[in-house]
């Protein structure tokens, strides 16, 4: 008989191994390596025996069944990234820096979903319940019927969730949930762990939406193992600078609508206020144009929002230039520059080269390479584009400017927004009207030439 060979994961990253070790080398995190045990080796299949199980119902893909229904909090920016409304029995995991204002925003959501309909409970493992009070008044929100709870102890949370039937819980956080079956202290990766399954679980079982918190680390990802993203039906994350009012709700997973959705808030003194046209909001502070000033025409989801990037280009006292990006890819702008430089003899040794998309906005789309050219372009050439001019498009490491999808909802946003004109690649749909003139380049070389006067 052949012997059993071990299996290693890591519950982090899921990385395989084929021995233990303390470091798993695929993402660094110590003590995350666990054995597999297989089914068919493990002491679980000396309990199955020779037992049959039951059959499982299969279907095909064209049984249609009706589409769950959904509970609209009144939020139509939290509703839009959910996906249209609150699915019962779904898990949703929210994360985001401390401090961005993540409990703000559930409390808030969970007086509307009460007010909605919904029995809610809030369960909160790191402030008291007179905490959550004084916050809920300040908010004006002192009359919701939603319940409150400061608890720790999964067990007891999940008996009490067991009497009082809630349809919706928000716990915050994950990290907080202890389970005493567990030896390992709150907030570990065991714990986070267990935590999850079960209220997920539970979730599933009771047909309770479940809403839990998630702390985020330094480099921007939900703390605890990368599997309990995968346990949960949506991802949400909430972003923004906290020097900014702006803050950004990102659907990253959802399997009951659209990922990558995005909903924009505003934090006031009352509270986090819905933006229902994020573009004029973030273009709102723009003045008088200046060098290394660019709108960007991009596209959230499935909504067109229009950002503006900000480039400076100095001389560098030090030997090695300084490269620093808020809100982009630090990588691609590092591509963007050598492209310059080796299709359109643009140098930027030598220069400080700094990147910010203003208002606190986090760019991820590929369409963003011409209005970064473009910025900084006209940052080191001290050369203003006009105030009514959008850039978006892709570039090529030959170059080439790529045409970007859903060109025309870009196109329209600006226009509706009094932009004039509109610098995109060769191949774009055009938008309808006259009212806004489109240039359209093929290369990278043909538009610094035609804008810049260079390369």
């Amino acid at each position: 008989m052949a012997k059993a060979t071990k299996s290693f994961s890591c519950t982090a990253c899921g990385a395989s191994f084929n021995k233990w070790s303390g470091r798993c080398d695929g993402c660094g995190a110590w003590n995350t390596i666990v054995e597999d045990t297989p089914l068919s080796t493990g002491p679980a299949s000396k309990s199955l025996g020779n037992k049959r199980g039951s059959g499982i119902l299969l279907t095909d893909l064209s049984t249609e069944e009706a589409p769950p229904p959904r509970t609209h909090s009144g939020m139509d920016e939290l509703d839009r990234v959910l996906g249209g409304g609150l699915v019962p029995a779904s898990a949703i995991l929210v994360g985001g820096d401390p401090g961005i204002g993540k409990s703000t925003l559930l409390l808030q959501a969970a007086a509307r979903f009460s007010q909605a309909g919904l029995k809610t409970l809030y369960v909160s493992g790191e402030e008291a319940s007179a905490q959550v009070r004084m916050r809920a008044r300040r908010l004006g929100l002192g009359d919701a019927p939603v319940q409150l709870a400061a608890a720790t102890n999964l067990r007891d949370i999940l008996t009490t969730l067991e009497t009082e039937q809630p349809q919706l819980v928000i716990i915050d956080s994950i990290q907080t949930m202890w389970a005493d079956n567990v030896e390992s202290a709150p907030g570990s990766v065991s714990q986070v762990r267990a935590a999850a399954h079960e209220l997920t679980s539970f979730a599933k079982r009771k047909g309770v939406s479940v809403i839990l918190v998630g702390h985020v680390t330094k480099d921007g990802q939900i703390a605890g193992p990368r599997v309990v993203e995968h346990m949960v039906d949506t991802v949400l994350y909430f972003e923004g600078e906290r020097g900014h009012q702006f803050r950004i709700l990102r659907a990253v997973k959802n399997r009951f609508g659209p990922a990558d959705e995005i909903g924009v808030f505003e934090m006031t003194g009352s509270g986090l206020a819905e933006v229902t046209n994020p573009s004029a909001l973030f273009l709102s502070e723009r003045g008088e144009p200046s060098p290394g000033s660019v709108v960007f025409s991009g596209i959230e989801g499935t909504r067109p929002v229009l950002v503006e990037f900000q480039a400076l280009v100095a001389p560098s006292p030090h030997a090695q230039a300084r490269r620093s990006v808020v809100g982009w890819d630090g990588g691609r702008l590092a591509m963007i520059l050598a492209v310059l430089e080796a299709r359109c003899g643009i140098p930027f040794a030598g220069l400080d080269v700094y990147l910010n998309v203003a208002g606190g906005m986090k760019v991820q789309e590929p369409a963003a390479d011409l209005a970064v050219a473009a910025a900084l372009l006209s940052a080191r050439e001290d050369a203003a584009l006009p105030a009514e001019c959008v850039v978006f498009g892709e570039i090529s490491l030959s170059g080439a400017l790529r045409p970007v999808g859903q060109t025309e909802n870009r196109l329209k946003e600006a226009q509706k927004l009094g932009f004039s004109t509109a610098i995109a690649p060769t191949g774009g749909k055009a938008v309808g009207g006259n009212s806004l003139s489109l240039r359209q380049f093929g290369d990278l070389t043909e538009f610094v030439g035609d804008i810049f006067g260079a390369g």
